[in-house]
């Protein structure tokens, strides 16, 4: 018998002071059975960073022709392909030919990554590439509970992100971005 998803229940103060965006979300989100604690706490600081009312959770790990989050016009075109992880050129040059933006929010060990990936994927115009500080990342995604409650406050550029557990910032370094 296959295992199936855990779904996590989330509630999230959303206030982006970058972006002018204020709203109170409230959805779930399913964590596949192989996938970490920190890629789904990835996911959903994706999900904040770039949140819009038609940002959706792609099917990621179970169908490889998705993305972890994406974002689509009403035409079916995907306007913004979002990854999460460290995948390889050969990933983000197919995924930026279908999405006229993609977004990587990288996590883990970037800085082997880094050196290997970026330079094959920097003439790409809509690919913009960002990392998570691992310690930080770890911290929150830690004893996650089934019910996420967030406030997250986001201002120039750093994520103050009040759970349970007290306040955690976390500050995303722009590894490739609008040129």
């Amino acid at each position: 018998m296959a295992l199936s998803a855990t779904p996590y229940k989330v509630d999230v103060n959303l206030t982006d002071l970058d972006r002018n965006v204020f709203d109170t979300l409230r959805f779930t989100v399913a964590r596949h059975p192989s996938e970490t604690e920190d890629r789904m706490c990835s996911r959903l600081i994706a999900y904040l960073l770039w949140y819009s009312e038609s940002l959706a959770f792609g099917r990621g790990l179970s169908d490889v022709d998705e993305p972890a989050l994406w974002d689509k016009s009403l035409d079916g075109r995907v306007l913004h392909w979002i990854e999460v992880g460290l995948p390889d050129a050969e990933r983000l040059t197919w995924c930026s030919r279908r999405a006229e933006r993609v977004s990587l929010l990288a996590y883990g060990r970037v800085d082997i990554w880094e050196s290997k990936v970026l330079p094959a994927v920097s003439s790409l115009k809509n690919v913009h590439v960002a990392s998570l500080p691992q310690e930080s990342l770890s911290a929150i995604a830690s004893g996650l509970s089934r019910t996420i409650d967030w406030a997250v406050m986001i201002s120039e550029g750093s994520l103050f992100i009040t759970d349970a557990n007290g306040q955690h910032e976390i500050t995303p370094q722009w590894l490739l971005r609008d040129r």
